[in-house]
């Protein structure tokens, strides 16, 4: 919950914290908290929100604490407050079953109507939610091709240059004071970018695991990993084996 804890903080200079990276000629800025901000087009990428988590548990059965949508939500607040993005694009699995947006509570539909005012919302489709949102702003699709950049759920082996994608929650370990520390991370080579389970009841996927195998080429590769209260940007090499 570190990221809940640091989107109530006042940070007065978000370069300092966070991490410059270029995909395919397109300039990004990995925030902290989750998100990727791209200036030039004042556009926002979050991925895997998963929001009611909790809730599709508790629809099988299995109990978890009912308070992800909320800090989730409250983190995604946060983000949009300090860049004031025109435009919001939602990387897939934004809901953690099919029906999570239906049975959405009308609280967090309001907040994220807030959130969407006077801006452009575009959810993309995922494995946990393919049939798109109910009642809620914005537009969704399968993919979005925008200002050169192809924004998709899961990443395509097909087409990686200048793609923006979610699904495999990339996360990191380095070495530090002899303690091993993993962290999830925004991973690119500059060709394409995952990015982190923005959801804070999210896991995270080892990148050196097999399906993250033919996604980079290695020896561009740097994972750009979520700290404390800052963004550290560590090349592949240097990750722990």
């Amino acid at each position: 919950m570190q990221r809940l804890a640091l989107a109530s903080m006042e940070i007065e200079d978000f370069g300092t914290v966070s991490a410059r990276t270029v995909v395919a000629g397109v300039e990004a800025m990995c925030d902290p908290l989750g998100a990727l901000y791209l200036p030039e087009t004042r556009l926002l990428v979050v991925s895997d929100l998963h929001l009611e988590k909790g809730a599709a548990f508790a629809r099988r059965g299995m109990m978890l604490p009912p308070y992800d949508t909320l800090a989730t939500l409250k983190v995604l607040e946060a983000v949009i407050a300090r860049h004031d993005p025109a435009i919001v694009v939602s990387l897939g699995d934004n809901f953690h079953d099919r029906v999570g947006s239906a049975h959405l509570p009308e609280i967090f539909r309001t907040k994220i109507a807030d959130l969407a005012r006077g801006r452009d919302w575009i959810w993309i489709n995922g494995n946990h939610d393919p049939d798109g949102t109910v009642d809620l702003p914005g537009q969704f699709a399968d993919e979005l091709h925008y200002a050169g950049l192809a924004f998709r759920h899961e990443p395509s082996l097909v087409s990686p240059a200048g793609e923006i994608a979610g699904h495999l929650h990339p996360a990191a370990t380095v070495i530090r004071r002899e303690k091993a520390v993993r962290r999830p991370c925004f991973a690119t080579d500059g060709r394409r970018l995952l990015m982190p389970a923005f959801g804070l009841m999210s896991g995270g996927l080892d990148l050196r695991h097999k399906a993250m195998t033919g996604l980079f080429e290695k020896q561009n590769l740097i994972a750009h990993m979520m700290g404390r209260d800052r963004i550290y940007s560590v090349r592949f090499s240097n990750l722990r084996g």
